[in-house]
């Protein structure tokens, strides 16, 4: 697989002098600015800095904005996902240079700690989720990127910029939280409650593992579409209510599902997940919920089910760049809305109105 370069970086000395920039800065819940800032330097021999070409704002970000984050401190720049251009390279990075066009994962590994060995970098002792978190993020001109040789990979030929950028967490979070951490297998039955951009992720990749069922709920028609388009079986519009689990489980013959996804991060979604199970079933809760959901022990505990969760290493990227690549895995029908990156806060506004403006994943480019 080639590598995409750009061939002169150096054809961009006013930005390379800057020492300033423009940035989404947190301001404290519901407050936000566009503002200029310091540009981002090499802190570290591992760091590299990246030039934002395209980024993206994600749930979370609403999240943050809401309160429901409070480990993001006022001042922190905002965003985890991003393609850019490597401006800088420290003098540990072995495997990017300047001018190699990047993917910007949503988790900072490190590599060697004994998480990050474990597969588990979302809890990488140096890093995880850090970027737009507890250090600055990629809703900038430019971002600092520890550990970059963990953190960052080529965007291969054949995927476009704008594309890419939902690799940097849409694509892996919706793979690994709702199709392999709960282990979907061939001829199962998969309920996704909440078709989002994560929700449609997992009607996506779910399907490469050949279930015979993957049925999309949502309050919104419009989402319910994209499910449609997108590979799922059925879709059912979630009015509440008894009638809701009625409808899910005619569909699947009355058993329930294998595998029921919470993408919403709501306790209602959570709960109806619950209520829709077989015996032995799974509920992969992938939503960020900034509020407790009940648990009906009394109901579950003779049913052998399990309750996964987690949060994205992001070591799929790879695999899921090759496929996207390859043409097997086409994630641009989740790109629905484009603005400047100097429009961001009007991107706010649309995202979290996404019902409204039938959003799905903004795009903004630089």
């Amino acid at each position: 697989m080639s590598h995409r370069t750009v061939k002169d970086p150096a054809a961009r000395p006013s930005a390379a002098r800057r020492t300033v920039m423009r940035a989404l800065v947190y301001k404290g819940r519901h407050r936000m600015a566009w503002e200029e800032v310091p540009r981002p330097a090499l802190a570290a021999p591992t760091d590299a800095v990246v030039r934002i070409v395209k980024t993206t704002i994600c749930g979370t970000d609403l999240h943050i904005l809401g309160g429901d984050v409070p480990t993001v401190m006022p001042g922190r720049v905002l965003g985890h996902e991003g393609v850019g251009v490597v401006e800088e390279a420290g003098t540990a990075v072995r495997l990017f240079k300047p001018g190699d066009v990047v993917v910007v994962s949503c988790i900072t590994s490190c590599g060697v700690c004994a998480r990050c060995k474990r597969g588990m970098p979302s809890h990488c002792e140096s890093g995880g989720w850090a970027l737009g978190h507890t250090i600055d993020g990629t809703q900038a001109e430019f971002v600092r990127v520890p550990f970059a040789d963990g953190s960052l990979h080529r965007l291969p030929q054949g995927v476009g910029e704008q594309e890419g950028v939902l690799f940097s967490d849409v694509m892996p979070t919706a793979y690994e939280c709702g199709v392999l951490r709960p282990a979907v297998k061939v001829a199962e039955r998969v309920v996704v409650v909440g078709a989002g951009p994560i929700g449609l992720g997992v009607v996506m990749t779910s399907r490469l593992h050949g279930p015979s069922e993957v049925i999309a709920v949502d309050k919104d028609e419009h989402r319910l579409e994209a499910a449609r388009a997108l590979g799922a079986t059925k879709c059912v519009e979630n009015a509440g209510g008894a009638r809701v689990v009625e409808t899910i489980r005619a569909l699947e013959g009355g058993e329930g599902a294998d595998v029921a996804v919470e993408a919403v991060g709501r306790p209602e979604s959570f709960e109806l997940c619950a209520e829709l199970l077989a015996p032995g079933g799974r509920l992969a809760n992938v939503g960020v919920h900034g509020a407790p959901a009940s648990l009906a022990l009394e109901r579950l505990w003779p049913m052998n089910v399990t309750v996964t969760t987690q949060l994205v290493d992001a070591v799929t990227t790879p695999r899921l760049l090759r496929m996207a690549s390859a043409g097997l895995l086409d994630v641009g029908p989740l790109v629905t809305h484009r603005f400047s990156l100097g429009e961001v806060e009007k991107a706010y506004e649309v995202f979290s109105h996404a019902a409204e403006e039938r959003a799905l994943k903004v795009v903004l480019s630089a």
